[in-house]
């Protein structure tokens, strides 16, 4: 008996509502289990997802195994490639982007009476849409229809409230599983992986599975192994073949070891397996929306992971996990992997939706807004999608089995682009080679002959996968009729693919590149390819600066203009540079961001003003002393209705200044101007009459002289010479809050001798001081005792009075 079976009657009484989530441990039993005791209690087939292609294999044959069957009877499988089903199949376990295309193809799904999403812990792209999809079908077509979602390691809550289902929980595992940890943090990860790997064999009994990040780290930690007395040693990962997966499942001579990625956490019951040695990593795919590029990063395990890795040693006895980090760092893990929608690429997911017609599905997670706009933008270029509807072009696409990149380029070239689709959706299969795509095709042509002419290491199990896959898309796409066309070269294949990958060298000396998608790419000096005016570049590193190319084709112009040529245009442009301190104007002809074609263009006095203006935002404004006081005024006067006049206001709308910009070209230009006529003209005929009266650019003194105002410091302030206000017994004020001016009193001789704000209260204290002072200074300027009675003077008294 399996830890499973005993909830089984609380989890047939919770799916009597038509949903429901059952959560249980690894090796609790619930992949095998759960759908045979469903059997009897659904009408119609019950459809079971699984995360991977072995997986779905694995639960289909351990299934019909149990009934005492060959699989395709009652329980069959259906994965991409290959099917074993039957007419008289009632549990059939696919791959979870099959349930999509089975949506996609009829909504009703007829003849499914239950779907079960198996593993959903991993809340990979396909999952989400799949339990997205079946919820909305669920709601408006197919009450009847049961759900049941099943996990390990889930938080359960999120996805129960989003269904509307109870909560199945089943406690205890198979076995107990005791955990060891490191004493303290390895310095160097192989090395440290394969000495806990002999550490483990010499101190338990039993098949032992050891989980790294992936294939290089396997290979190289198999080397480190070297032969191991009593033990076989196998590797699994998703990209080998069944044949030497299914290897690592079947009897072995002695000790079993081996050596997985986290293809091994889930669905599969190695035999004997007693021992999990976790390297704590994990690789993941990460999608960077300002780059547009998605790469693997290598990253630690969650508790989550970590504990589904666990659970592989308690399956069929009681085990003993180790972990290669300390007990101290585990509290450091997050608690669950990220869901693959917050991360992927998500142009897949925006055809279907797009195809489906509805973007507001019940997700789990919904997808990001940035990411998921890049990819939406991708189909239109690609021409899946027009308005946001798609295309008859688009549904050709969603029908492949490919990205919709790869699937543009097999829909125009044909099947002879199908050798080059399924070598880019593959890993590189030769090792140390440079970034040379045409290298890849002709190895895939003629390994032999490629062999013995090039040092590369060939990785031959990778490149008979890679003639497989081609030869299924080659049947999958309808062959084209080009009378006496050529086929399509290497390079124009990868630029229908990657119309924004189109590389054009940068001038200078280095291998750089801009790509039509507006950012930069590189290579190493000397590497093949790194003359090439054009390329396309199919794999790049994802680096947000500057990207590595890792894999490449050369293109020519007159390649790019056969298959892009309604793309290129002629375009105007008319722009402000800073580097070269200037207007530029030119006539271009434009594949994206790369410039095929340079030429100089005159361009209209409007688009050089609006040019200027751009580089004024660069620049500021150059505000002239006489500017800069018509501005204080303004601001100071300023009510309803009356324009800003900040930096930022001015800056923010051109049309104020327009006019006045269409002779300047040259940073000289711009800082030369004068924007007082400018200012000026942002205020109506009787702003400027209002602003006369309350904040006058001049003070007209007693004597009829008019000195400015300067309204640029906290207070309006003007500067003169005490003896030309004499008779003033009003303080001057300005603006519309009746602000008083800050004078600075001079003497004859121009120099600072009083600062006031209250003219008739200077006059009633302080000026007697002032008066005793300046008398023996300046005896023959006039000092009156009562200066409000005194006649205004700039003269002084004659020599000899």
């Amino acid at each position: 008996m399996l830890p499973i079976h005993a909830i089984l009657p609380e989890l047939r009484a919770a799916l009597t509502s038509g949903q429901a989530v059952l959560q249980a441990p690894p090796g609790a039993g619930k992949t095998t289990i759960v759908p045979l005791d469903l059997l009897d209690r659904v009408q119609g087939r019950i459809l079971l997802l699984e995360p991977r292609r072995l997986a779905a294999r694995a639960a289909a044959e351990r299934m019909a195994e149990t009934l005492g069957e060959s699989c395709g009877q009652t329980v069959g499988y259906r994965i991409r490639g290959e099917a074993k089903v039957s007419a008289q199949t009632r549990i059939e376990v696919v791959t979870e982007g099959i349930l999509t295309r089975m949506i996609q193809s009829d909504a009703e799904l007829p003849g499914i009476g239950c779907v079960i999403f198996d593993e959903f812990h991993e809340r990979s792209l396909h999952a989400d849409l799949g339990l997205a999809l079946t919820l909305e079908i669920r709601g408006a077509l197919r009450p009847d229809l049961v759900i049941l979602v099943m996990s390990a390691t889930l938080d359960a809550a999120p996805v129960a409230a989003l269904m509307g289902a109870p909560v199945v929980t089943s406690e205890g595992r198979a076995f107990p599983v005791e955990t060891r940890w490191l004493g303290r943090s390895p310095e160097r990860f192989e090395p440290a992986m394969a000495g806990l790997i002999r550490e483990a064999l010499e101190e338990t009994e039993g098949g032992l599975l050891a989980f790294l990040p992936g294939e290089g780290e396997i290979r190289r930690v198999q080397g480190l192994l070297g032969d191991l007395p009593g033990c076989t040693v196998l590797p699994l990962y998703g990209a080998m073949d069944f044949a030497a997966q299914r290897a690592a499942l079947g009897p072995v001579p002695g000790r079993r070891v081996v050596l997985a990625t986290s293809i091994a956490e889930t669905s599969l019951t190695l035999p004997d397996i007693r021992v999990v040695v976790d390297g704590g990593k994990s690789r993941r795919a990460r999608f960077d929306p300002a780059s547009g590029m998605a790469r693997l990063v290598t990253e630690r395990v969650t508790k989550a992971e970590a504990e589904q890795r666990r659970g592989r040693a308690g399956r069929v006895a009681p085990g003993i996990c180790y972990r290669l980090w300390t007990r101290g760092e585990e509290g450091a893990l997050a608690s669950h992997p990220p869901a693959e929608i917050e991360s992927a690429d998500l142009a897949p997911l925006a055809l279907e939706l797009a195809l489906w017609g509805e973007e507001a599905l019940p997700f789990l997670t919904p997808p990001p807004a940035a990411p998921l706009a890049e990819a939406k933008a991708l189909l239109e270029s690609l021409g899946a999608v027009e308005k946001g509807r798609i295309t008859a072009h688009g549904r050709a696409l969603a029908a492949l089995p490919v990205h919709p990149r790869l699937g543009h380029m097999l829909m125009i070239a044909g099947p002879s682009a199908a050798p080059l689709a399924a070598l880019m959706e593959d890993r590189d299969p030769l090792k140390g080679a440079p970034p040379d795509l045409a290298l890849r095709v002709k190895a895939l042509e003629n390994p032999g002959a490629f062999a013995r002419e090039h040092p590369y290491e060939i990785n031959r199990l990778a490149l008979d996968r890679i003639r497989l896959e081609a030869k299924r898309l080659s049947r999958a796409v309808p062959g084209q009729d080009r009378g006496q066309d050529r086929e399509p070269s290497l390079g124009q294949m990868a630029a229908l693919a990657y119309p924004d990958r189109v590389g054009l060298r940068r001038k200078g000396d280095q291998p750089r590149w801009l790509l039509s998608g507006g950012k930069g790419a590189a290579m190493p000096p000397g590497t093949p390819l790194s003359e090439a005016r054009l390329l396309v570049a199919t794999d790049l590193d994802g680096d947000p600066r500057e990207a590595t190319i890792r894999q490449a084709v050369t293109l020519t112009e007159a390649e790019l203009r056969a298959v892009h040529g309604a793309r290129i245009a002629w375009r105007e442009t008319c722009a402000y540079s800073r580097r070269e301190g200037r207007i530029l104007s030119r006539r271009q002809e434009c594949f994206g961001a790369l410039v095929l074609e340079d030429r100089i263009w005159e361009a209209p006095p409007e688009a050089i003003s609006r040019a200027a203006f751009d580089g004024l935002r660069e620049l500021g404004l150059p505000f002239t002393p006489a500017a800069r006081r018509l501005r204080a005024r303004i601001a100071l006067t300023r009510g309803e209705g009356w324009p800003e006049v900040t930096d930022a206001a001015l800056l923010a709308e051109p049309d104020w200044l327009l006019p006045w910009l269409a002779k300047s070209k040259t940073d000289a230009d711009l800082r030369g101007l004068d924007l007082t006529e400018a200012l000026l003209g942002l205020l109506s005929w009787e702003q400027r009459a209002e602003l006369d009266r309350l904040a006058p650019a001049h003070f007209e003194t007693p004597l009829g002289r008019k000195v400015p105002i300067d309204y640029e410091g906290e207070n309006p302030a003007i500067e003169i010479r005490l003896q030309e206000m004499f008779g003033v017994t009003v303080h001057p004020v300005v603006g519309a809050a009746r602000r008083p001016l800050r004078v600075t009193l001079l003497s004859p001789g121009q120099k600072p001798i009083q600062v006031t704000m209250d003219i008739p209260g200077f006059w009633r204290s302080s000026y007697a001081d002032v008066r005793k002072d300046m008398r023996g200074q300046y005896p023959r300027h006039p000092w009156p005792e009562d200066p409000t009675e005194a006649e205004p003077t700039l003269r002084a008294k004659p020599r000899g009075t």
